[in-house]
C-alpha cells in the first residue's frame, strides 16, 4: 500500500528543489494565468467542500484544459450524465455542482491537510505511483521542470499500461510546475506546511485499507490489467470495479459503494481458485520450508542423520523440523473413508512429544513443560489450561462467521456478524486451521501433564 508518510519527505524536499526549466517558463506563466481566470469560481466550490481554489484548478487543468463546460471527475459534459468512470454522475446544472460532487467522491471533502507535501501526493495520486519503482520523478508533476529530464534528471514515461519507455520525455507541463508559476503570479496562494489538524487521520487515507483489500479482490478474481495494490482509487480501479459490477447485475458506477464492497467480499471468498483452509495445503507449505531449509547437495551437517528412535542432535533445527514434519505426517488423518478398527497412533504421538522436548527443552529444566512453555513462560502461563477451550471456541465461531452472507443492509446481530465478515475477507481460511491448531496444541500439553504427573488432582465433589 502506498503510504503518504514514506513519500511526504520526498514531495518537500523536491519542492525545495522545483525549478522551471527557461525554455518552459512563458508556456508555465500562460497556463497559470489561465488557472487564475477561473478564481472566483474554484472559490465557490472552495466554499462548498474546504478543497482549495488553486487545486480545484490543477484538477480541472488535468482533466479538461479548463472547460468550464466539462464534469471536475473525469471532463465529461455535464449536460448527461457521465458514461465514463466514476460513471452515472450528473447530469449537473454548473461546473460548481459536477465539482463537488467529484471531490466528495475522492474523499476531499473534509480533508484537513493541504501542506505542499498532501497536495503533491493528491495530485500523483490521479496519475498512479509508479514511477517511483522506476528511479523517476513523475512528469504529471515535474515535466517541466529541472526534476524531469535530461540532463539534471531521468526521463522516462508510462506510454501504455504496464509499459515504461525509460527514453521517452513528456513534454507536457507537471501539476507542481503549474502551481509553482501560479504563486508567482498571485501572492495570496500560500501553502501552509503545518495545518492546525495534522495529526488527524484525512479521509482518503481511512478508506485506504479498504480499498487494498478490494484491490486484491479483484485482482484474485482476474483484473485486467492487474491493479496496483496501493489503496488509491485512481481510473484502473474504477475501471475493474465498474466491470465487476455489470458481470454482478449491480448498479455500475465504478465506485465502491457498500454493495459492491459486499458483493466482492463474497464472490471472492466462494472462489475456487482462492486459498483454502485444507490441512494438506499447510503441509505443503511446511515441506517446501524444510527443502529450502536443507543443505546443499554434497554437505553434511554434523547431527543429521538419525536411526530406529534415536533423537536427532540438538543443535540441528532443520533435522529437528523434518524428523517432526515427518511424524506428524504419519499421525495426520488421511483422507478417506475412516476405519474404526485401525488403532490410534499411540507410539508415533509418543516419539511427537519426544522430540517436541528436544526441540523446547530450555538448559533440560523446562519451566511449564515443553509444550505448555513453548512460547515463553509470560505467554505459557497466560495459555496454561486455556488452549483448548480457546481453540473450540475459535472454531466454532469461525464456522458460524463463515455461514454469514454479508449484508450492509441487515440489523441486529445478523448485521454486526456480516460487518465482521466483509471487514475481514477470507476470514474461515486462515481462522479455521488456527483455531484447530491451538485446540490440538491443548491437548498436547494435557497429554503431556499426564506423563510427567503434573497435571492438576481432580476436583473433591460434595
Amino acid at each position: 500500500m502506498v503510504s503518504f508518510e514514506s513519500l511526504k519527505s520526498e514531495y518537500e524536499r523536491n519542492w525545495a528543489n522545483l525549478e522551471i526549466r527557461p525554455p518552459r517558463l512563458s508556456d508555465a506563466n500562460g497556463v497559470a494565468r489561465k488557472a487564475i481566470n477561473g478564481k472566483a469560481t474554484y472559490q465557490q466550490v472552495e466554499r462548498l467542500t474546504g478543497v482549495p481554489w488553486y487545486f480545484a484548478a490543477l484538477c480541472h487543468y488535468r482533466e479538461s484544459n479548463f472547460d468550464f463546460d466539462t464534469y471536475l471527475g473525469n471532463g465529461e459534459t455535464l449536460h448527461r450524465a457521465t458514461t465514463v468512470v466514476p460513471k452515472g454522475r450528473g447530469p449537473f446544472a454548473t461546473f460548481v455542482d459536477g465539482a463537488v460532487d467529484a471531490f466528495r467522491i475522492e474523499n476531499f471533502v473534509g480533508a484537513h491537510d493541504w501542506g505542499i507535501a498532501r497536495i503533491l501526493f493528491r495530485l500523483e495520486a490521479f496519475n498512479g505511483f509508479g514511477y517511483h519503482a522506476k528511479g523517476c520523478n513523475s512528469p504529471y508533476l515535474y515535466g517541466g521542470s529541472t526534476l524531469y529530464g535530461p540532463p539534471e534528471a531521468r526521463a522516462g514515461k508510462f506510454v501504455r499500461d504496464h509499459v515504461f519507455d525509460s527514453n521517452h520525455v513528456d513534454s507536457q507541463l507537471g501539476t507542481a510546475v503549474i502551481l509553482h508559476a501560479m504563486m508567482s503570479l498571485d501572492s495570496s496562494i500560500t501553502l501552509d506546511g503545518n495545518p492546525q489538524f495534522a495529526s488527524r487521520v484525512e479521509p482518503e487515507d481511512d478508506s485506504a485499507s479498504t480499498i487494498v483489500l478490494m484491490q486484491q479482490a479483484l485482482n484474485k478474481l482476474g483484473a485486467n490489467p492487474p491493479l496496483d495494490e496501493d489503496g488509491i482509487s485512481g481510473p484502473k480501479t474504477k475501471t475493474a470495479v465498474s466491470q465487476f459490477q455489470q458481470r454482478n447485475g449491480l448498479r455500475d458506477t465504478g465506485l465502491l459503494d457498500g454493495a459492491t464492497v459486499a458483493a466482492l467480499t463474497r464472490t471472492a471468498q466462494s472462489d475456487p481458485t482462492g486459498p483454502t483452509g485444507d490441512v494438506s495445503q499447510i503441509m505443503k507449505r511446511l515441506e517446501d520450508l524444510a527443502q529450502l531449509l536443507r543443505p546443499p547437495a554434497g554437505g553434511v551437517t554434523p547431527g543429521t542423520t538419525t536411526s530406529g528412535n534415536t533423537l536427532p542432535a540438538t543443535n540441528d533445527p532443520i533435522s529437528l523440523f523434518e524428523r517432526l514434519l515427518s511424524l506428524v505426517n504419519k499421525t495426520a488423518p488421511m483422507p478417506g473413508p475412516v476405519t474404526p478398527t485401525s488403532p490410534a497412533p499411540v507410539n508415533q504421538l509418543k516419539q511427537v512429544v519426544d522430540l517436541l522436548s528436544t526441540l523446547l527443552n530450555k538448559d533440560g529444566k523446562p519451566v511449564l513443560g515443553q509444550v505448555n512453555g513453548a512460547l515463553g513462560d509470560t505467554i505459557g502461563k497466560m495459555l496454561d489450561g486455556k488452549k483448548t477451550a480457546l481453540g473450540i471456541g475459535g472454531s466454532l465461531i469461525t464456522a458460524l462467521l463463515s455461514s454469514v452472507t454479508a449484508s450492509p443492509n441487515a440489523g441486529g446481530i445478523a448485521g454486526l456478524l456480516g460487518t465482521i465478515v466483509s471487514a475481514v475477507p477470507g476470514l474461515g481460511q486462515f481462522a479455521m486451521p488456527i483455531s484447530l491448531a491451538l485446540t490440538a496444541w491443548g491437548v498436547l500439553g494435557k497429554l503431556e501433564k499426564w506423563a510427567q504427573g503434573t497435571a492438576p488432582p481432580p476436583k473433591a465433589t460434595t
